[in-house]
């Protein structure tokens, strides 16, 4: 797999639209589409062709089922591409059948763009994903949350990570945003704690047990 300066990706969606959204928010943090098509064949033929890190696909329902050959085609003739599956449901059987043909991450559609990033970063790591179920699907067992007065799920995953010791231009790599959206996040932590810089919001995640805990946009599998 490439490093994270030549992440690449082909997309396959049945809708041109969807094709085009996703193109512009991957390009937002630095993710090359070499490729993307309507159609399932061409998909597979563009994945071999360029040998992109992940293949974003759609999960497509038919009389029978889903279609989900693509990716057990690319799976088969390319092992080191990625597979991450969008799907407009949130079905368990679908999500099964998807994790079975070889993906590695699935996406619902009505996902917020963020937790889209969030899953699709996964593709690079070593877990099984799912992004975006709906309330009530069923999910395992989450640890408590560490009450942090006010902070949304993306401030607290910021506020970890600056605690560990990582720059501004570290984060936005490992977030997959820009550097001034880390900065707007920042900006945001230090007025909820009360705090003047990173140095202090770092200490206050230290002392409040912040690091120890876990908190996900999505559900992880191992």
């Amino acid at each position: 797999m490439r490093g994270t300066e030549a992440r690449t990706v082909v997309l396959y969606d049945q809708q041109p639209l969807w094709l085009d959204a996703l193109e512009q928010l991957l390009s937002k943090v630095g993710i090359e589409v070499v490729g993307k098509t309507t159609e399932s064949d061409e998909a597979v033929a563009l994945v071999e062709e360029f040998r992109p890190d992940v293949l974003i696909t759609e999960l497509r329902s038919t009389d029978g089922g889903v279609e989900l050959d693509s990716i057990r085609r690319v799976r088969g003739s390319c092992p080191d591409v990625k597979a991450v599956v969008l799907s407009a449901s949130d079905d368990p059987a679908q999500i099964d059948a998807a994790f079975e043909a070889g993906a590695g991450v699935v996406c619902v559609k009505t996902a917020e763009p963020e937790d889209l990033l969030t899953a699709i970063r996964q593709a690079f790591q070593h877990s099984i994903y799912v992004a975006g179920l709906r309330r009530g699907a069923v999910e395992p067992a989450q640890p408590e949350p560490v009450d942090v007065p006010g902070l949304t799920r993306r401030e607290l995953e910021i506020l970890r990570l600056v605690a560990e010791g990582y720059s501004n231009s570290q984060l936005a790599k490992m977030l997959w945003v820009t550097e001034q959206t880390v900065k707007f996040h920042l900006s945001n932590i230090y007025r909820k704690l009360e705090v003047s810089n990173r140095t202090e919001a770092s200490r206050w995640a230290q002392v409040h047990g912040v690091l120890g805990a876990s908190q996900s946009a999505g559900v992880a599998v191992s």
